[in-house]
């Protein structure tokens, strides 16, 4: 699983409700699709600017879409533009290749009989494996244990949309945004890579308290909504 899939599963609880609004996902999500190509060295940021440096395929078909897209992007754009500009219609895509992978299921219902509403539990009653062991190697980043560079750029994405009281509601609220602080931070990649991940973590934060600022708010989700936008 790649932070596509693995962010998507940490955001949905046993009964498939949203732990994050649906644009703080949305922010996430394109995030992980800069922060997979910068951990595959398939870009990097020059001049604040995201620039494609390899363009052969790293096999995820959202994740190589969205490299040929930014190297046939002829201006050279911010990573602010391309977390937003990447983030539309992913949603139902990785909802979709979760369902069919018997990892999540739809179920579809309507609140006060007319307003549909849509959730992707747990396939089979249980954290799906993949959830369960991204969420433990974070938790035993969190507690000082030495984590991967794959582990660090989830921290990073998941200090960028402040679901980390959430996932980890056990935890010291200070252990956890200290840490996730320090980990998005710290020696764990090449240089390059690290530098291209903090601008991506960056242009995630911002999009979420100018989001925030506009008046969509930063709370947790309901798993409301119909077709992939749960």
């Amino acid at each position: 699983m790649n932070l596509l899939d693995e962010f998507m599963l940490l955001a949905h609880d046993q009964l498939g409700r949203r732990i994050a609004d649906t644009s703080r996902l949305n922010y996430a999500l394109g995030g992980a699709i800069l922060t997979e190509l910068a951990l595959a060295e398939r870009i990097d940021v020059a001049d604040k600017k995201v620039v494609v440096i390899d363009r052969s395929p790293v096999g995820d078909p959202i994740v190589d879409a969205s490299l040929i897209r930014i190297g046939d992007d002829p201006k050279g754009r911010k990573a602010g533009h391309w977390v937003t500009g990447l983030s539309k219609g992913v949603q139902p895509q990785v909802l979709d290749r979760l369902v069919t992978g018997e990892i999540l299921r739809v179920e579809r219902s309507k609140v006060l009989v007319v307003f549909p509403r849509v959730r992707y539990p747990w396939a089979h009653d249980v954290e799906p494996p993949a959830r369960a062991s991204a969420r433990d190697r974070i938790r035993s980043a969190i507690l000082g244990t030495r984590a991967e560079p794959r582990t660090h750029a989830m921290c990073s994405l998941i200090a960028a949309v402040e679901i980390e009281r959430k996932l980890f509601p056990d935890l010291d609220r200070k252990l956890l945004k200290t840490r996730l602080k320090e980990l998005s931070e710290g020696e764990w990649a090449a240089a390059a890579v690290r530098k291209a991940i903090q601008a991506v973590q960056a242009a995630v934060t911002i999009a979420v308290v100018a989001d925030a600022s506009g008046g969509d708010g930063g709370g947790g989700g309901d798993g409301g909504g119909g077709g992939g936008g749960t």
